[in-house]
């Protein structure tokens, strides 16, 4: 009832200035009494995955705290797994601005950030500022004025800077919003990059004398063959798990609404169903050889059952939680 009350003011504001707004706020109270504002007790629901124990299966999904500022603050709210991210090696501004959009009558955004981020230094430096105990994603992608060629260098030095930090790893390359990032998903190229990032993994294994697992981040956008391939690659290149999926460039659900053709990424329902077929067809294709973790227009307890029976084990939510707040997780933890 709060949420939806303060809701309707933010709503009032551009998308962005609410967004900073609302970071630098949690960024402030999240170790101080003032978190009593969102603080929630969630029930335990244990699951295992990743050879990681989670306490409860929802996660944050990466993208809203990009700088791994309000760690504190999210674990507060009762997330299972906070994922932070996407961070590169170098910071850099993202796209022009206005580059979020909501779309209300659709429980729907469309974003072109570009991975904006202050670089990985800096979010190292708030990992262990958090001090959290909790399970901590870290999502890394690679600078915009990288070529592609020289994807796995920003990859692997990501990789080195956050390994002793992270409870797994996300490698991002299904973000519509970095030029020819997703060309990274497919064939040659994909196992170019996952063969690396495991040689990379097993040396820091040793350095760190921990295993910190792998994760791969997929569109929405693939058809049959593409899950396939990408399924067949993951496995052959023993990859921990895969986050199933990212935005979509399709404007299915949202044609004729205001802001409906910005360009970006859309996410919130319109992608509900694309992630689930995704899911379903990347369970097929795994055989159970890894898990899934299932994020894409959740914003129900009904929506997360949906994921898991699709196939994945793990959910994450984004756009439901900045519509609903803090109550779609003990809403979806209560449901499964």
């Amino acid at each position: 009832m709060f949420y939806s009350a303060l809701r309707k003011v933010l709503f009032q504001f551009d998308a962005e200035s609410i967004h900073e707004l609302t970071i630098k706020s949690l960024k402030n109270t999240g170790s101080t009494p003032l978190n009593l504002l969102y603080k929630q007790t969630i029930s335990d629901k244990p699951v295992e995955v990743m050879g990681i124990k989670f306490p409860n299966p929802v996660g944050l999904a990466a993208g809203l705290d990009k700088n791994g500022e309000c760690i504190n603050a999210f674990a507060a709210m009762g997330f299972g797994f906070v994922e932070v991210g996407t961070v590169t090696p170098r910071p850099q501004p993202g796209n022009d601005k206005p580059r979020i959009f909501r779309i209300v009558e659709a429980n729907a955004i469309i974003n072109r950030m570009g991975f904006n981020n202050k670089g990985v230094d800096y979010l190292v430096e708030q990992v262990k500022k958090a001090k959290f105990k909790g399970v901590l994603g870290i999502n890394i992608g690679k600078n915009k004025d990288t070529p592609d060629e020289n994807a796995k260098d920003d990859y692997i030095h990501c990789m080195r800077k956050v390994y002793d930090h992270a409870s797994y790893i996300t490698v991002n390359i299904s973000s519509p919003n970095t030029p020819g990032l997703r060309s990274l998903q497919y064939g040659d190229a994909l196992n170019e990059l996952l063969s690396a990032l495991k040689d990379e993994q097993k040396r820091l294994a040793q350095q760190f004398d921990k295993y910190v697992p792998i994760a791969v981040k997929i569109a929405p956008d693939l058809n049959e063959e593409e899950v396939n391939s990408i399924a067949q690659s993951l496995i052959d290149n023993n990859i921990d798990g895969v986050i199933a999926t990212n935005t979509t460039i399709s404007r299915e659900g949202v044609e004729g609404l205001e802001h409906g053709g910005e360009v970006g990424g859309l996410s919130g329902e319109p992608v509900k169903d694309k992630s689930t077929q995704v899911i379903s067809l990347l369970a097929k294709a795994l055989d159970n050889k890894l898990p899934i973790i299932g994020v894409g227009g959740i914003s129900s307890g009904e929506d997360a059952k949906e994921k898991l029976e699709a196939g994945a084990k793990l959910v994450q939510v984004y756009t439901g939680f900045i519509y609903q707040g803090p109550d779609l997780v003990k809403q979806i933890v209560n449901a499964l």
